[in-house]
């Protein structure tokens, strides 16, 4: 019986030649399987959107896509290959399964009736801004004139009510004309971080965002908003009549024959201000008493606001990297519409007859976790004080560990490092 060897006989020239022949022909039909795969999932990945990426990617994806048409060809080869046009666009997430036609983007904090048409006298109209306020029933009067000067000028107006109290409030002409909102004891961020979404006043082009203890007899809304725009003021507020008024910052004081400021100058002491100034609180910066954001920049505001930070100290001092460009120029004080700021106590109010163990700048190095101890012996406007500076060190632990931890920001307005000696 004879036996076969399956041995090439390499020796042999002939053999050579088919064995190279051989290897080629594998090598391009491995090729071309290879070749064929990539191009059959790139056609999935064209008629799936989302196929083969992870929950997060495909959030993220959609993110960042803009409203956009995509000519998209479909095969199908069991209908004699027929090619359909697809106009496919990106979408809210969680939209994904609603026609297109049905998707509502956009509010407002318009009221509707329950039923019957809308009468002319109600039909919407395009409010230049919304005026929110976080009121108590102890500061009515005040509060009844600065809104009845806003509803005036055609403003969308919302109370945000932190003493619990309503009712009071609906013997005003106006009560049923503005937006209620009722939770004890919570500050006007808490209730604005809840309340004022982006999504949901982007319809308003400025949003006051206002304490209740200011006068507004020298102040017209409408004039205000022609000289913000006029003046490209991003995130303003209007000055303070210094004769009337508390001021805790001069950089906020009135200045007679001036239309705006942007900047506040110090030459003697410690903290000083010149025209050489580029950070807050010499530039670039408006106290948290009466803000009045662009709706851009209450978008990039509403983020910074710390879901549990509810006073909202040392904000001011980031407010200028909301201001859509060069916070010096983007961030001012109106000095033509003026305001009185009467420093009423509300939320617990403050006396100086209780001084705080420590009122600098630079609170003790608290965890977040942590907050003062509670001191029945001493009354609520102290407790509400100290529970701020306990924030506002908080804040600045945050911002700090998130510059660090994150490697793609760049600061805009990074601060050339001092040279030794100066």
């Amino acid at each position: 019986m004879k036996s076969y060897n399956c041995v090439f006989p390499l020796s042999d020239p002939k053999s050579r030649s088919c064995l190279c022949s051989l290897f080629i022909t594998v090598s391009l039909i491995c090729g071309v399987y290879f070749i064929g795969s990539a191009w059959l999932r790139k056609d999935l990945l064209k008629l799936s959107p989302g196929f083969g990426l992870n929950t997060k990617q495909q959030h993220t994806d959609s993110a960042k896509c803009e409203v956009s048409s995509v000519d998209i060809e479909i095969n199908d080869s069991t209908e004699n290959t027929r090619l359909e046009r697809c106009k496919r666009k990106c979408r809210p997430i969680g939209s994904e399964t609603l026609p297109e036609g049905i998707i509502s983007t956009s509010s407002n904090l318009e009221m509707r009736p329950l039923w019957g048409p809308v009468s002319e006298d109600n039909k919407s109209k395009r409010a230049p801004g919304l005026l929110a306020i976080a009121v108590g029933i102890n500061q009515k009067g005040l509060v009844n004139e600065l809104v009845k000067k806003f509803l005036e000028n055609d403003f969308v107006v919302m109370l945000f009510h932190y003493d619990g109290v309503v009712d009071k409030w609906r013997d005003l002409e106006w009560s049923d004309k503005v937006i209620h909102v009722s939770a004890s004891n919570q500050t006007k961020w808490w209730f604005a971080k809840r309340f004022l979404h982006p999504d949901i006043v982007a319809e308003y082009e400025y949003i006051f965002l206002w304490d209740e203890d200011l006068g507004v007899e020298n102040f017209h809304p409408g004039r205000y908003i022609s000289i913000v725009k006029e003046e490209g003021l991003e995130i303003s507020q209007p000055a303070l009549d210094r004769s009337k008024s508390e001021v805790h910052h001069p950089i906020t004081v009135r200045r007679r024959r001036s239309r705006v400021h942007r900047r506040y100058y110090k030459f003697k002491g410690g903290g000083r201000c010149d025209d050489n100034s580029t950070a807050p609180p010499c530039v670039g910066w408006v106290e948290m008493m009466a803000p009045v954001f662009s709706s851009a920049a209450w978008r990039c505001a509403w983020y910074m606001l710390q879901n549990d930070l509810i006073h909202a100290w040392g904000l001011d001092m980031q407010l200028g990297y909301c201001a859509q460009g060069d916070r010096s120029m983007k961030v001012g004080v109106v000095d033509e519409e003026y305001i009185v700021h009467l420093g009423l106590p509300t939320l617990g109010g403050f006396s100086d007859k209780y001084k705080l163990p420590d009122q600098s700048s630079h609170p003790k190095n608290l965890s977040d976790s942590e907050s003062l101890s509670f001191d029945y012996s001493l009354p609520a406007c102290i407790q509400v004080r100290r529970q701020s500076y306990t924030e506002m060190g908080i804040f600045r632990r945050r911002w700090n560990k998130a510059i660090k931890e994150d490697e793609c920001w760049v600061d805009p307005f990074k601060q050339p490092a001092k040279q030794k000696g100066n």
